[in-house]
């Protein structure tokens, strides 16, 4: 068990530096579309392809939170594997995300709602392992395995747009 957890530490370590650099990156657009709409750096004001880019920064910024907090719930209450692989899976979305809210903000669209979906996923498995740990408690049920084998069947579902 010792082990299991280890490997995920290390496996949500690496998806915590992804963020970083996903999120840098992010940055860096907006500092470059800043320099080249306005000629400053940061500066507020400016055309709407700067607006689109410090927008979609920021809702990447904003959603951060939310994701480290229920990838890290769902991979110690629940099943290390599959969230791991929904963590990762997210990260691309974010990046689909970020680069369609570059083109029309529709085309953002489909990035969002796999997000919205891989969230939720994340959140369902954390649900799963709550309430698991509660049976436990109470009832001295343990339905662990059987947890584990419905969210490792049902994460690769998550790659269908």
């Amino acid at each position: 068990h010792n082990a299991q957890l280890l490997q995920y530490l290390q496996v949500t370590s690496q998806a915590e530096c992804s963020v970083v650099f996903l999120t840098a990156f992010f940055a860096n657009k907006v500092e470059h579309e800043s320099r080249h709409c306005n000629g400053k750096v940061l500066q507020r004001q400016g055309s709407s392809s700067f607006d689109r880019v410090y927008t979609a920064n920021q809702n990447c910024g904003h959603a951060y939170p939310t994701f480290l907090a229920v990838l890290w719930c769902a991979g110690l209450l629940c099943s290390q594997a599959p969230a791991a692989f929904a963590g990762l899976m997210y990260l691309f979305v974010r990046q689909k995300y970020f680069v369609g809210y570059l083109g029309e903000r529709t085309q953002s669209t489909p990035g969002y709602l796999f997000g919205k979906r891989i969230i939720l996923f994340l959140f369902l498995m954390s649900v799963a392992g709550i309430l698991n740990y509660y049976l436990v408690f109470f009832f001295g049920s343990d339905f662990e395995i059987h947890i584990k084998t419905i969210t490792s069947a049902i994460s690769p579902l998550l790659l269908i747009p």
